[in-house]
């Protein structure tokens, strides 16, 4: 059998340029498969010149990189991010880009970020909360950032899920030379930021938990169920006005009911983004998580993302997931998993969980009705993008049917965190 594998440099040293494929602007680009973390897969469908067109400007007035820098999305090269900003945005735009295979702890430690930035005077860096929550998890006085030369970075960039206030406030402590880190906020079917801090265009202030204002290009509003807009820091469902600006996905692949259904139907006019949020008096837009992640709790819609902002904010707390469970008083329960840092012994869970439940019954009050809570060491179902897979976990909780997600980074996880979840539902309290 006659291998295929080949050595890049060899393979260059013969190769030959080749001219460019004259094609329309609106010629198909790429067809990039998501489902996130419920539903089946869904084929994202871009064009060529508008897909082009918005990375490029988002590079300049986004991320504020200029050509010849060194531009570092650490993701996986299947998902958007890796698309867009690991190979075209930065190859447009004239910067470096780099593809890192490793993960930010035991590849061969948890330096292993620090290491990458200080050996290739990184500038920019793109990456996903959950990567910092692993570090934080293993180093959580950020000392091994001690051990490298940060002085390149310059800006450090959020996304793929909700920012928690409190890896913001570790990452001001531990990298302090940086100005706050960037939380902002997109979708595989959008292809570049929505709502964000364009720095390129002037940094405004940060406020905590929320991903700041609407990008150039995209108009975005909060809805009750009646396409009513809400009050001002009232939860509700984010819609975005159409036309969606360059870039974005024209259809779904070979589905367009699908494409219409999904996300044009509900609320006329708009594209339906799927996810909760609320925009305070100043325009600042906090996102807080997938509506489906919205639970009602005896009449009260509650956001698990604020429950879970709280969950972080506790010492001990590395990472954590709040999922609804199904309740014949309440309608529907906060169920609480947390996963502690290195060094928390078993004999203090107790103490912690009983802490996690003060408060948040302090920050939210007792309409949460938040009192079951588990502390575990299995670690949290993700995919491998970094997204916790809470639809699963709430089906197991509801003993539901449910498949594990192809994108699921470690399946064992959930074999060992399902009797876990069991466990709690038995031993619920009310």
């Amino acid at each position: 059998m006659t291998s295929l594998d080949v050595d890049y440099d060899d393979l260059m040293k013969t190769a030959s340029p080749v001219d460019a494929l004259p094609l329309p602007s609106t010629h198909p680009h790429y067809i990039l498969y998501t489902s996130g973390t419920t539903g089946l897969p869904k084929g994202v469908l871009r064009d060529t010149g508008g897909n082009a067109v918005a990375l490029k400007y988002s590079m300049d007035t986004f991320y504020n990189a200029r050509p010849g820098d060194v531009y570092w999305a650490a993701s996986d090269i299947g998902w958007a991010v890796g698309h867009s900003y690991l190979v075209y945005g930065p190859l447009l735009h004239g910067c470096t880009t780099i593809m890192y295979e490793g993960k930010p702890v035991g590849t061969p430690d948890e330096g292993a970020f620090w290491r990458m930035i200080e050996e290739y005077k990184v500038k920019t860096m793109f990456t996903a909360p959950t990567a910092f929550r692993a570090i934080k998890q293993v180093d959580p006085e950020g000392n091994s950032v001690e051990n490298y030369d940060l002085t390149s970075l310059e800006n450090l960039f959020l996304a793929g899920e909700h920012s928690d206030p409190e890896t913001i406030r570790w990452l001001e402590k531990t990298l302090s030379h940086l100005p706050p880190p960037i939380d902002h906020w997109w979708q595989t079917e959008l292809g570049w930021p929505a709502v964000g801090n364009s720095v390129g265009l002037g940094r405004v202030p940060i406020r905590y938990g929320s991903c700041s204002m609407p990008v150039n290009g995209f108009k975005v509003e909060v809805f009750d169920e009646g396409c009513s807009a809400v009050a001002p820091n009232e939860l509700g469902n984010m819609v975005l006005k159409l036309p969606l600006p360059p870039g974005s996905m024209k259809s779904l692949y070979l589905d367009e009911e699908r494409y219409v259904e999904g996300y044009l139907s509900r609320y006329p006019g708009y594209y339906d983004t799927g996810d909760a949020a609320f925009i305070d008096e100043d325009g600042y837009i906090s996102i807080m998580g997938r509506t489906d992640d919205t639970i009602n709790v005896a009449g009260h819609r509650l956001s698990t993302g604020a429950m879970e902002e709280i969950l972080l904010e506790h010492p001990k707390t590395a990472d954590c997931a709040v999922i609804p469970v199904k309740d014949k008083l309440k309608g529907q329960l906060p169920f609480g998993f947390v996963v502690c840092s290195k060094g928390t012994e078993p004999a203090e869970y107790d103490q912690i969980r009983k802490e996690l439940v003060a408060m948040v019954r302090e920050k939210l009050g007792p309409v949460a009705a938040f009192k079951n809570v588990a502390v575990i060491d299995c670690g949290l179902p993700k995919t491998r993008s970094g997204k916790i897979l809470r639809g699963m976990m709430a089906k197991i909780a509801n003993g539901e049917p449910y498949k594990v997600s192809p994108t699921i980074e470690d399946e064992s996880v959930v074999e060992k965190l399902a009797p876990h979840i069991l466990d709690l539902v038995d031993n619920k309290k009310l």
